[in-house]
Protein backbone atom coordinates (compact mmCIF):
# COMPACT_ATOMS: atom_id res chain seq x y z
CA UNK A 1 0.00 0.00 0.00
CA UNK A 2 1.17 3.48 -0.42
CA UNK A 3 1.65 5.52 1.89
CA UNK A 4 -0.13 9.20 2.20
CA UNK A 5 2.01 12.54 2.32
CA UNK A 6 -0.19 13.93 5.38
CA UNK A 7 0.89 17.62 5.84
CA UNK A 8 0.05 18.55 9.88
CA UNK A 9 -0.58 22.66 10.14
CA UNK A 10 -0.06 24.14 13.78
CA UNK A 11 0.93 26.90 15.58
CA UNK A 12 -0.64 30.06 14.21
CA UNK A 13 -1.54 33.71 14.27
CA UNK A 14 -4.28 33.17 17.22
CA UNK A 15 -3.97 33.51 21.21
CA UNK A 16 -4.03 29.28 21.11
CA UNK A 17 -0.79 29.21 19.18
CA UNK A 18 1.22 27.29 22.13
CA UNK A 19 -2.31 24.69 22.59
CA UNK A 20 -2.06 23.83 18.90
CA UNK A 21 1.48 22.92 19.27
CA UNK A 22 0.78 20.54 21.67
CA UNK A 23 -2.47 18.95 19.51
CA UNK A 24 -0.14 18.85 16.70
CA UNK A 25 2.65 16.89 18.55
CA UNK A 26 0.14 14.27 19.49
CA UNK A 27 -1.79 13.72 16.12
CA UNK A 28 2.04 13.49 14.59
CA UNK A 29 2.92 10.54 17.54
CA UNK A 30 -0.50 8.76 16.87
CA UNK A 31 -0.37 8.55 12.73
CA UNK A 32 0.26 5.62 12.05
CA UNK A 33 3.72 5.88 10.51
CA UNK A 34 3.20 2.48 8.08
CA UNK A 35 0.14 4.07 6.61
CA UNK A 36 1.13 7.54 6.28
CA UNK A 37 4.20 10.14 5.39
CA UNK A 38 4.12 13.65 7.51
CA UNK A 39 5.54 16.92 6.63
CA UNK A 40 5.12 19.41 9.78
CA UNK A 41 4.42 23.34 8.62
CA UNK A 42 4.75 25.61 11.74
CA UNK A 43 3.06 28.96 11.70
CA UNK A 44 4.71 31.52 13.64
CA UNK A 45 2.66 34.14 15.84
CA UNK A 46 3.14 37.22 12.67
CA UNK A 47 1.84 34.21 10.16
CA UNK A 48 4.78 32.96 8.20
CA UNK A 49 4.88 29.40 7.03
CA UNK A 50 7.80 27.42 7.80
CA UNK A 51 8.54 23.37 6.45
CA UNK A 52 9.88 21.74 9.61
CA UNK A 53 12.79 19.37 9.89
CA UNK A 54 11.99 16.13 10.28
CA UNK A 55 11.56 15.33 14.23
CA UNK A 56 8.63 13.13 14.86
CA UNK A 57 10.70 10.23 15.65
CA UNK A 58 12.21 12.69 18.82
CA UNK A 59 8.72 12.93 19.58
CA UNK A 60 6.83 12.13 22.70
CA UNK A 61 2.81 11.92 23.45
CA UNK A 62 2.23 14.89 25.76
CA UNK A 63 5.38 16.66 24.32
CA UNK A 64 5.00 20.25 22.74
CA UNK A 65 6.10 20.87 19.19
CA UNK A 66 8.32 24.04 18.28
CA UNK A 67 8.32 25.93 15.40
CA UNK A 68 11.89 26.47 13.82
CA UNK A 69 11.49 29.48 11.25
CA UNK A 70 14.28 29.28 8.53
CA UNK A 71 14.35 32.01 5.31
CA UNK A 72 15.35 28.85 3.73
CA UNK A 73 11.80 26.73 4.06
CA UNK A 74 9.76 29.07 4.45
CA UNK A 75 6.42 27.79 2.67
CA UNK A 76 4.68 29.74 -0.11
CA UNK A 77 0.81 28.96 -1.13
CA UNK A 78 0.00 29.06 -4.91
CA UNK A 79 -3.69 28.96 -5.54
CA UNK A 80 -4.68 25.57 -7.62
CA UNK A 81 -1.08 24.28 -6.73
CA UNK A 82 -0.50 24.08 -3.36
CA UNK A 83 2.35 24.69 -0.88
CA UNK A 84 5.68 24.96 -2.16
CA UNK A 85 9.02 25.44 -1.15
CA UNK A 86 12.10 27.60 -2.97
CA UNK A 87 9.84 26.59 -6.28
CA UNK A 88 9.47 23.09 -5.63
CA UNK A 89 5.87 22.02 -4.72
CA UNK A 90 5.15 19.85 -2.14
CA UNK A 91 4.02 16.70 -2.73
CA UNK A 92 0.99 16.36 -0.20
CA UNK A 93 -2.36 14.14 -0.41
CA UNK A 94 -3.76 15.54 2.85
CA UNK A 95 -3.71 18.77 5.27
CA UNK A 96 -4.63 18.12 8.90
CA UNK A 97 -4.88 21.68 9.67
CA UNK A 98 -4.64 21.66 13.94
CA UNK A 99 -4.54 25.47 14.30
CA UNK A 100 -7.46 27.03 17.31
CA UNK A 101 -9.34 29.65 17.03
CA UNK A 102 -8.55 32.50 14.47
CA UNK A 103 -6.80 32.18 11.48
CA UNK A 104 -7.32 28.15 11.99
CA UNK A 105 -10.59 27.42 12.99
CA UNK A 106 -13.13 30.22 11.49
CA UNK A 107 -13.24 29.22 7.86
CA UNK A 108 -10.22 31.60 6.89
CA UNK A 109 -7.64 28.44 6.41
CA UNK A 110 -10.25 26.01 5.09
CA UNK A 111 -10.74 28.41 2.46
CA UNK A 112 -7.36 28.78 1.59
CA UNK A 113 -6.92 24.95 1.29
CA UNK A 114 -10.26 24.75 -1.29
CA UNK A 115 -8.41 27.63 -3.21
CA UNK A 116 -5.15 25.45 -2.94
CA UNK A 117 -7.54 22.18 -3.90
CA UNK A 118 -5.96 20.13 -1.12
CA UNK A 119 -8.24 17.63 0.74
CA UNK A 120 -8.20 18.45 4.44
CA UNK A 121 -9.71 17.40 8.37
CA UNK A 122 -12.20 19.45 9.95
CA UNK A 123 -15.36 21.31 8.77
CA UNK A 124 -15.23 23.01 5.20
CA UNK A 125 -15.39 26.87 5.07
CA UNK A 126 -19.00 27.70 6.12
CA UNK A 127 -19.23 25.20 9.13
CA UNK A 128 -15.96 26.44 10.20
CA UNK A 129 -17.04 30.35 10.02
CA UNK A 130 -20.53 29.07 11.40
CA UNK A 131 -18.96 27.68 14.43
CA UNK A 132 -16.76 29.99 15.16
CA UNK A 133 -19.22 32.95 15.41
CA UNK A 134 -21.15 32.58 19.10
CA UNK A 135 -23.72 34.80 17.73
CA UNK A 136 -24.80 33.56 14.43
CA UNK A 137 -24.29 29.89 15.38
CA UNK A 138 -27.13 30.79 18.40
CA UNK A 139 -29.16 32.46 16.15
CA UNK A 140 -29.44 29.30 14.06
CA UNK A 141 -29.67 27.46 16.57
CA UNK A 142 -32.70 29.20 17.64
CA UNK A 143 -33.87 29.53 14.65
CA UNK A 144 -34.46 25.21 14.53
CA UNK A 145 -36.01 25.57 18.24
CA UNK A 146 -32.88 24.42 20.27
CA UNK A 147 -32.40 25.72 23.42
CA UNK A 148 -29.11 28.18 24.08
CA UNK A 149 -28.69 30.86 27.06
CA UNK A 150 -30.17 33.68 25.81
CA UNK A 151 -27.75 36.67 24.75
CA UNK A 152 -26.76 40.71 23.50
CA UNK A 153 -24.64 41.78 21.36
CA UNK A 154 -22.99 44.76 20.89
CA UNK A 155 -19.82 46.10 18.19
CA UNK A 156 -17.43 48.33 18.35
CA UNK A 157 -19.05 50.81 16.47
CA UNK A 158 -21.68 51.20 18.73
CA UNK A 159 -19.29 51.01 21.92
CA UNK A 160 -16.97 53.67 20.18
CA UNK A 161 -19.95 56.02 19.05
CA UNK A 162 -19.68 59.73 20.88
CA UNK A 163 -23.07 59.73 21.81
CA UNK A 164 -22.64 56.12 23.07
CA UNK A 165 -23.28 55.69 26.86
CA UNK A 166 -21.89 52.64 28.85
CA UNK A 167 -24.22 53.62 31.76
CA UNK A 168 -27.91 52.82 29.92
CA UNK A 169 -26.20 49.73 27.96
CA UNK A 170 -25.07 48.88 31.62
CA UNK A 171 -28.77 49.18 33.04
CA UNK A 172 -30.70 47.57 30.11
CA UNK A 173 -28.24 44.51 30.36
CA UNK A 174 -29.09 44.79 34.42
CA UNK A 175 -32.69 44.71 33.55
CA UNK A 176 -32.61 42.17 31.20
CA UNK A 177 -29.73 39.37 32.87
CA UNK A 178 -29.28 40.93 36.20
CA UNK A 179 -25.53 40.14 37.45
CA UNK A 180 -23.57 38.40 37.04
CA UNK A 181 -22.86 38.39 33.34
CA UNK A 182 -20.78 36.95 31.21
CA UNK A 183 -18.57 38.81 28.12
CA UNK A 184 -17.55 37.14 25.35
CA UNK A 185 -15.49 38.12 21.97
CA UNK A 186 -18.18 36.79 19.17
CA UNK A 187 -14.99 34.99 17.33
CA UNK A 188 -12.23 34.51 19.25
CA UNK A 189 -10.98 31.13 20.16
CA UNK A 190 -11.69 28.55 22.97
CA UNK A 191 -12.24 31.10 26.30
CA UNK A 192 -10.30 33.68 25.09
CA UNK A 193 -11.05 37.03 26.41
CA UNK A 194 -14.07 35.99 28.31
CA UNK A 195 -14.92 37.89 31.11
CA UNK A 196 -17.42 37.77 34.41
CA UNK A 197 -18.92 40.89 35.38
CA UNK A 198 -21.08 41.52 38.54
CA UNK A 199 -21.26 45.25 38.51
CA UNK A 200 -22.10 48.20 35.52
CA UNK A 201 -18.09 49.11 35.91
CA UNK A 202 -16.75 45.56 35.64
CA UNK A 203 -19.08 45.35 32.74
CA UNK A 204 -17.68 48.15 30.90
CA UNK A 205 -14.24 46.69 31.99
CA UNK A 206 -15.26 43.95 29.91
CA UNK A 207 -16.48 44.67 26.86
CA UNK A 208 -13.32 46.78 26.34
CA UNK A 209 -11.43 43.74 27.40
CA UNK A 210 -13.21 41.52 24.46
CA UNK A 211 -13.10 44.35 21.95
CA UNK A 212 -9.20 43.35 21.89
CA UNK A 213 -10.23 40.46 20.63
CA UNK A 214 -12.89 41.05 18.34
CA UNK A 215 -15.03 43.60 16.83
CA UNK A 216 -18.40 42.32 17.94
CA UNK A 217 -19.14 40.92 22.05
CA UNK A 218 -21.69 38.91 23.67
CA UNK A 219 -22.91 39.35 27.20
CA UNK A 220 -25.07 36.11 28.57
CA UNK A 221 -26.49 36.13 32.15
CA UNK A 222 -24.57 33.45 34.40
CA UNK A 223 -25.93 30.25 34.78
CA UNK A 224 -25.57 28.07 37.70
CA UNK A 225 -24.99 24.90 35.35
CA UNK A 226 -23.31 21.90 34.83
CA UNK A 227 -21.03 21.99 31.93
CA UNK A 228 -21.77 19.01 29.79
CA UNK A 229 -20.11 18.74 26.42
CA UNK A 230 -20.25 15.81 22.86
CA UNK A 231 -18.12 14.68 20.44
CA UNK A 232 -19.43 14.23 16.92
CA UNK A 233 -17.93 12.92 14.05
CA UNK A 234 -19.24 12.95 10.52
CA UNK A 235 -20.32 14.13 6.99
CA UNK A 236 -24.24 13.74 5.83
CA UNK A 237 -24.15 10.48 8.42
CA UNK A 238 -23.16 11.67 11.59
CA UNK A 239 -22.30 10.17 14.95
CA UNK A 240 -22.26 11.51 18.49
CA UNK A 241 -20.68 9.99 21.51
CA UNK A 242 -21.35 9.31 24.87
CA UNK A 243 -20.77 12.70 26.84
CA UNK A 244 -18.17 13.95 29.30
CA UNK A 245 -18.65 16.53 32.06
CA UNK A 246 -16.63 19.42 32.83
CA UNK A 247 -16.10 20.45 36.78
CA UNK A 248 -13.90 23.56 36.80
CA UNK A 249 -11.80 24.35 39.90
CA UNK A 250 -11.46 27.61 39.05
CA UNK A 251 -14.60 30.41 39.48
CA UNK A 252 -15.63 28.86 35.71
CA UNK A 253 -13.63 27.66 32.74
CA UNK A 254 -11.62 30.11 31.36
CA UNK A 255 -8.67 29.42 29.36
CA UNK A 256 -6.29 29.52 32.53
CA UNK A 257 -8.08 26.35 33.89
CA UNK A 258 -8.65 24.66 30.39
CA UNK A 259 -4.88 24.99 29.30
CA UNK A 260 -2.62 26.62 31.84
CA UNK A 261 -3.15 25.07 35.46
CA UNK A 262 -3.23 21.12 34.73
CA UNK A 263 -5.62 21.09 38.12
CA UNK A 264 -8.28 23.43 36.43
CA UNK A 265 -10.56 21.24 35.81
CA UNK A 266 -11.36 17.94 36.10
CA UNK A 267 -12.90 15.81 32.87
CA UNK A 268 -15.57 13.07 34.24
CA UNK A 269 -16.62 10.39 31.35
CA UNK A 270 -19.24 9.62 31.08
CA UNK A 271 -20.86 12.24 32.44
CA UNK A 272 -23.32 11.28 35.36
CA UNK A 273 -26.67 11.71 33.53
CA UNK A 274 -29.42 9.24 33.08
CA UNK A 275 -29.81 7.43 30.23
CA UNK A 276 -32.50 9.71 28.99
CA UNK A 277 -30.46 12.63 29.62
CA UNK A 278 -27.68 10.88 27.85
CA UNK A 279 -30.16 10.37 24.77
CA UNK A 280 -31.20 13.98 24.55
CA UNK A 281 -27.66 15.69 24.52
CA UNK A 282 -25.96 13.14 21.92
CA UNK A 283 -29.66 13.94 19.83
CA UNK A 284 -29.27 17.61 20.37
CA UNK A 285 -25.58 17.72 19.96
CA UNK A 286 -26.25 16.02 16.22
CA UNK A 287 -28.71 18.62 15.48
CA UNK A 288 -26.28 21.51 16.55
CA UNK A 289 -24.09 20.19 13.98
CA UNK A 290 -25.89 19.46 11.23
CA UNK A 291 -28.37 22.32 11.35
CA UNK A 292 -24.79 24.90 11.62
CA UNK A 293 -23.08 22.84 8.17
CA UNK A 294 -20.57 21.35 10.16
CA UNK A 295 -18.72 18.50 9.05
CA UNK A 296 -15.57 16.75 10.06
CA UNK A 297 -15.70 16.94 13.20
CA UNK A 298 -16.67 18.95 16.46
CA UNK A 299 -17.31 19.12 19.79
CA UNK A 300 -20.48 20.52 21.45
CA UNK A 301 -20.70 22.24 24.79
CA UNK A 302 -23.76 22.69 26.93
CA UNK A 303 -25.08 23.32 30.49
CA UNK A 304 -27.41 21.55 32.14
CA UNK A 305 -29.18 24.34 33.98
CA UNK A 306 -29.11 23.44 37.91
CA UNK A 307 -32.44 25.44 38.72
CA UNK A 308 -34.91 24.16 35.63
CA UNK A 309 -33.20 20.93 34.66
CA UNK A 310 -33.11 23.04 31.53
CA UNK A 311 -30.74 21.32 28.58
CA UNK A 312 -29.03 24.89 26.77
CA UNK A 313 -26.43 24.70 23.95
CA UNK A 314 -23.39 26.66 24.58
CA UNK A 315 -21.22 26.69 21.62
CA UNK A 316 -19.18 24.63 19.29
CA UNK A 317 -15.59 23.71 19.02
CA UNK A 318 -15.14 22.82 14.93
CA UNK A 319 -11.08 22.41 15.83
CA UNK A 320 -11.34 21.33 19.81
CA UNK A 321 -8.29 20.39 22.26
CA UNK A 322 -6.80 17.56 19.89
CA UNK A 323 -4.17 15.49 22.35
CA UNK A 324 -4.96 11.98 22.94
CA UNK A 325 -6.51 13.17 26.31
CA UNK A 326 -7.95 15.78 25.76
CA UNK A 327 -12.06 15.84 26.24
CA UNK A 328 -12.83 15.57 22.32
CA UNK A 329 -10.89 12.34 21.65
CA UNK A 330 -11.37 11.11 25.17
CA UNK A 331 -15.29 10.65 24.37
CA UNK A 332 -14.55 9.60 21.43
CA UNK A 333 -12.65 6.71 22.66
CA UNK A 334 -15.32 5.55 25.36
CA UNK A 335 -17.48 6.07 22.63
CA UNK A 336 -15.37 2.93 20.65
CA UNK A 337 -13.32 4.78 18.46
CA UNK A 338 -9.90 4.65 20.25
CA UNK A 339 -7.40 8.15 19.00
CA UNK A 340 -5.47 6.68 16.04
CA UNK A 341 -8.58 5.15 14.84
CA UNK A 342 -10.49 8.73 15.49
CA UNK A 343 -7.27 10.16 13.30
CA UNK A 344 -7.58 7.59 10.38
CA UNK A 345 -11.77 8.40 10.64
CA UNK A 346 -10.92 12.19 9.84
CA UNK A 347 -8.69 11.88 7.07
CA UNK A 348 -11.25 9.61 5.24
CA UNK A 349 -14.30 11.61 6.12
CA UNK A 350 -11.59 14.91 4.51
CA UNK A 351 -10.78 12.74 1.34
CA UNK A 352 -15.11 11.76 0.69
CA UNK A 353 -15.96 15.45 0.75
CA UNK A 354 -12.77 16.31 -1.44
CA UNK A 355 -13.93 13.87 -3.83
CA UNK A 356 -17.65 14.22 -3.62
CA UNK A 357 -17.10 18.46 -4.18
CA UNK A 358 -14.76 17.36 -7.11
CA UNK A 359 -17.34 15.19 -8.96
CA UNK A 360 -19.68 18.41 -9.12
CA UNK A 361 -19.97 20.64 -12.32
CA UNK A 362 -18.51 24.24 -11.56
CA UNK A 363 -19.35 25.89 -15.30
CA UNK A 364 -21.83 25.42 -17.61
Amino acid sequence: MTKKNICILYGGKSGEHEVSKLSAASVAVHLDPETYNLLMIGIDKSGKWYLQPEIIERLNDGEQLEITASEAMKVSVIPAEGFSVQGKKLDIDFVFPVLHGTFGEDGTMQGLLELSDLPYAGAGVMGSSVGMDKEVIKKIWLSEGLATVPFASINSEQAYAADFSFKLFAEEIKNRFGYPVFVKPVRAGSSVGISKSDTEEELEEAVRKALRFDNRVMIEPAVDAREVECSVVGNLSVQSFIPGEVAPTHEFYDYEAKYIDENGAALIIPADLSPERIKEVQETAVKAYTTAGIEGMARVDFFIDRESDRLLLNEVNTIPGFTSISMFSKMCEAGGLPYPALLDRLIELGLQRFNTKNSLDYSL
